[in-house]
């Protein structure tokens, strides 16, 4: 029995040695399939848009150039056409009677002057408020349209007031006095001549500036 054993023993060597080798080839063999497998995947998922089916290592296509003073595409002259609702809209502006709301609060269309009774350091401008309204096709500018109310705020005798034409020869503002200005108006009544206008603490106007409207 033992000599049997001896026998035996060389050839078990051998079969666990095959054995052992075939294991390792096929775990190498393994490897190298999912190996290749990935590298292929990732090499489909690396190549850039629109190159599928193109031979490796060509160099990508830039697309056909448009020849030199060729028309545009009309998809791209589509593009550069301009929006018509991008069209800016009309400033808005008074074409009768402007409410309350639509009043200047700077501005004022000068009409009469009366003395005020007992006090001799102001008096009235007898006055329309209102708003610039759309351009006559006849005009140079916008006319400024009046509520058709009139009122009255006093003005310090000593107050700061410009005049342009027709109350002086000049489209540019000349410094006047109060009573230059009150002459003026008597003069020439209703004209509704534009004027800019600041209260003092006294709550009488203490400067008046003429609006120019051509």
């Amino acid at each position: 029995m033992k000599v049997k054993v001896d026998r035996l023993r060389p050839v078990a060597v051998v079969l666990a040695g095959v054995a052992l080798t075939a294991v390792l080839t096929g775990c190498q063999g393994g490897d190298d399939d999912t190996g290749r497998s990935s590298g292929r995947s990732a090499g489909s998922s690396a190549t850039p848009s629109g190159g599928a089916g193109k031979t490796p290592g060509a160099s990508p296509s830039a697309g056909p150039s448009t020849p030199s003073g060729s028309k545009a595409s009309p998809s791209s002259a589509a593009s550069a056409a301009p929006d018509a609702d991008a069209t800016p809209t009309a400033v808005p502006c008074a074409d009768g009677p402007p409410t309350v709301e639509d009043v200047d609060p700077d501005e004022i269309a000068l009409f009469r002057i009366e003395e005020i009774d007992g006090i001799t350091d102001k008096v009235n401008l007898v006055l329309q408020h209102g708003a610039w309204g759309c351009p006559g096709k006849d005009t140079d500018g916008p006319p400024f349209v009046v509520t058709g109310e009139d009122s009255r705020w006093a003005v310090d005798q000593g107050a700061y007031v410009t005049a342009v034409t027709p109350i002086v020869e000049s489209t540019e503002n000349q410094r006047i006095g109060v009573q230059e200005l009150i002459d003026w108006v008597d003069a020439h009544p209703d004209s509704g001549l534009v004027f800019r206008y600041t209260v003092g603490a006294d709550g009488a106007i203490h400067r008046l500036e003429q609006v120019f409207t051509p």
